[in-house]
């Protein structure tokens, strides 16, 4: 088992800065793909970014390319997220997710573990 849990959600106004960060532990031996997902009520998951198990590869939704950026620390087991120039669009619960990999998917079902979600709410 895996489990993650995230942390450095908040509001912000627009144009802002946040940084989310996941922390896994349980598990971590193996070599797991780490994804961003976010949801809002009423509309599914939606990935956001995810990274391979070295952080070569990075994979991001075009609605947050050039402002979000997905890295990774193997030695401190954490992902995290900066996310730039923030909209309220951004708005929505932030999950950290890990799979098997070894490519980096965009589907949420690819992914075996979930946190509990961070909240993000952008103000305009």
């Amino acid at each position: 088992q895996v489990q993650l849990v995230e942390s450095g959600g908040g509001l912000v106004q627009a144009g802002g800065s946040l940084r989310l960060s996941c922390a896994v532990s349980g598990r971590t031996g193996s070599s797991y793909v780490m994804g961003w997902f976010r949801q809002v009520p009423g509309k599914e998951r939606e990935f956001v970014a995810g990274i391979s198990w070295t952080g070569g590869v990075t994979r991001y939704a075009d609605s947050v390319k050039g402002r979000f950026t997905i890295s990774r620390d193997n030695a401190k087991k954490t992902v995290y997220l900066q996310m730039n120039s923030l909209k309220p669009e951004d708005t929505a619960v932030y999950y950290c997710a890990a799979g098997m990999g070894p490519w980096v998917v965009t589907e949420s079902y690819e992914y075996a573990y979930w946190g509990q979600g961070t909240q993000v709410t952008v103000s305009s």
